[in-house]
């Protein structure tokens, strides 16, 4: 386990076996969590707005279904997050069942969305009335880094939180790193995912010009390797789009079409120009439009065939 930016604990870690932590969202990132917290010895509350997707916990001697958010936040004085985008987490915080009003003193959330920076230091001011507090902490890595206990999450909130919330997130990270005030984990992811989903459609493009040029496509993630060019999306989506196998579903075009506009919406706030961000996600505007919205981002080099 790595701890950036000097990063260490302010009190020692409750031992696993006592801890109660809540989760919502069983989605293709938060089975995998769940999983990493209970084999790290928690207890873990979940809910789910569609509960059948958190079948495969069932069985799990520690694992609690709730039906209802109350049920979470009466169990668990740390709630973890981990759903679709700004206004899901805004509905599960605000809606008239939502966790908002069952909130008190103690309480800690932790969301591992993706959502906008400013709703989140919103979310975070709303909570504290309250008595809670809010640690954002969005996560990098895909399905396969939490399968495999490897996420990369960067996490804005106050230093007490951030050692707080630490307890969970190492059950399922391999670096933590504290990057500033609540709000600054989601600036961070967004800076990220411009770097992600621009290598993504660059990829794309690549490998189509190749597959043109009657290259032996599947050999380029090896040719690749360990050269300047070489990265995490080369060598998950360059075989995938070499032989075209697209499921299931490893992540969503949807959702990196989500954090483009983030950073786009970030970008135009603060009067920083971002052209090729910008011009991303038009692209995958496009390729949403087209059908592909719920597919693995390895379709992308459907959109340059099409093209």
């Amino acid at each position: 386990m790595i701890f950036s930016n000097g990063f260490n604990p302010l009190k020692p870690i409750r031992k696993a076996s006592m801890s109660q932590v809540g989760f919502i969202g069983a989605g293709l990132m938060g089975i995998p969590m769940m999983q990493a917290l209970l084999d790290a010895g928690h207890q873990v509350y979940g809910w789910n707005r569609t509960l059948d997707k958190l079948a495969s916990l069932t069985e799990h001697p520690r694992f609690v279904t709730c039906t209802h958010l109350d049920q979470v936040a009466a169990s668990c004085d740390t709630i973890l997050i981990c759903i679709a985008d700004t206004q899901a987490v805004k509905d599960v915080i605000y809606a008239p069942k939502g966790l908002a009003k069952d909130l008190k003193s103690g309480h800690l959330l932790i969301d591992l969305s993706s959502i906008d920076p400013q709703s989140t230091r919103e979310l975070s001011a709303y909570v504290q009335t309250r008595g809670a507090t809010w640690v954002d902490a969005p996560v990098s890595g895909g399905v396969q880094g939490a399968q495999q206990k490897r996420l990369a999450i960067m996490c804005g909130g106050d230093a007490q939180d951030v050692a707080r919330a630490q307890t969970y997130l190492q059950s399922f990270a391999r670096q933590i790193t504290h990057m500033g005030a609540v709000g600054c984990g989601q600036i961070t992811k967004i800076c990220n995912q411009m770097l992600v989903c621009t290598n993504a459609l660059v990829i794309a493009e690549m490998m189509s010009l190749a597959q043109s040029c009657h290259v032996e496509v599947d050999k380029i993630p090896q040719a690749l390797a360990g050269g300047f060019a070489d990265s995490l999306p080369l060598q998950i989506l360059a075989p995938q789009m070499a032989q075209e196998v697209f499921e299931p579903a490893k992540w969503h075009v949807r959702t990196l079409l989500k954090d483009l506009d983030n950073a786009v919406d970030l970008a135009t706030h603060e009067q920083s120009a971002a052209p090729i961000t910008g011009l991303a996600a038009q692209l995958m505007r496009l390729h949403a439009g087209n059908g592909f919205a719920d597919t693995d981002p390895a379709t992308l080099i459907q959109l340059y065939k099409q093209l």
